[in-house]
């Protein structure tokens, strides 16, 4: 079956975040991912993954307010003098976390008229990314997320996502494919990441509808996993879901696996 790393931004919030990394291993996972880590100063996050034997294989370049509604950072015209400074602490956290993949949110444009400047700045940016992390040994990742929860988002679909990654052809950026947007989405994971796996960075995943945790929506796990497994992709598949009760109890799909 797939590696699979806990997404301790999503997972374990029973405790606080410095908590998570033991609650992760005592769990049985020997990776872990961030969605933002700065909360916590990079260098007690390290620590934490040398005392737990721990992998961090994933976090996000800052995206300013995207969570909470705003259109972030790395697509927005007037906004790139704060990406620069928000690529700048990502990169401090990558020197010390060294994680295998970084990934960079593109954001949402929230007038329209403006999408063809929003998606040059964001390829701009994401190339800036890539020069930047390159050197670490690390590569840069971007997703699509599903527009029907985040309205807006310029990179909603597989075929966006491949048509950026086909203009800017560095081998150093990948797609970052969230199984649970792009079935959102109406999209066919499977068969994507069978034909497109080279070209992925990094996976991740949730139930669809509702994202929580496989078994609490529509999608055939079963296949997915196989789908993944028997595909060319050999990185890490990060459990990013909403647990429907504690965390402990969402991980049935984790111990069926092994």
């Amino acid at each position: 079956m797939p590696r699979f790393s806990a997404n301790l931004s999503m997972l374990f919030t029973e405790v606080e975040l410095i908590d998570r990394f033991a609650a992760a291993r005592a769990a049985g996972f020997n990776a872990v991912e961030i969605q933002f880590p700065y909360e916590l100063e990079a260098e007690p996050i390290r620590r934490k993954l040398n005392e737990y034997d721990l992998q961090l294989v994933l976090f996000n370049v800052p995206a300013d307010g995207l969570l909470q509604g705003g259109e972030g950072l790395a697509c927005v015209p007037e906004k790139q003098a704060r990406f620069r400074e928000a690529l700048a602490l990502a990169v401090e956290y990558a020197k010390v976390l060294q994680p295998p993949a970084i990934n960079v949110l593109p954001g949402r444009c929230l007038d329209p008229s403006r999408i063809a400047l929003y998606l040059d700045t964001f390829k701009r940016n994401l190339c800036l990314a890539a020069d930047a992390f390159t050197p670490l040994g690390i590569k840069t990742v971007f997703e699509a997320i599903n527009s029907l929860d985040m309205p807006g988002f310029i990179i909603d679909t597989s075929a966006k996502m491949l048509a950026v990654q086909d203009e800017l052809q560095r081998a150093n950026i990948c797609l970052q494919y969230d199984i649970y947007h792009m079935l959102r989405m109406g999209e066919d994971p499977a068969a994507f990441i069978a034909k497109y796996a080279g070209r992925i960075g990094h996976i991740q995943f949730a139930d669809c509808p509702g994202r929580g945790q496989p078994g609490t929506g529509s999608a055939d796990w079963a296949a997915l996993f196989s789908a993944i497994d028997s595909s060319a992709y050999d990185g890490w598949v990060g459990a990013e879901y909403k647990p429907v009760g504690d965390t402990s109890a969402s991980l049935g799909w984790l111990n069926h696996s092994r």
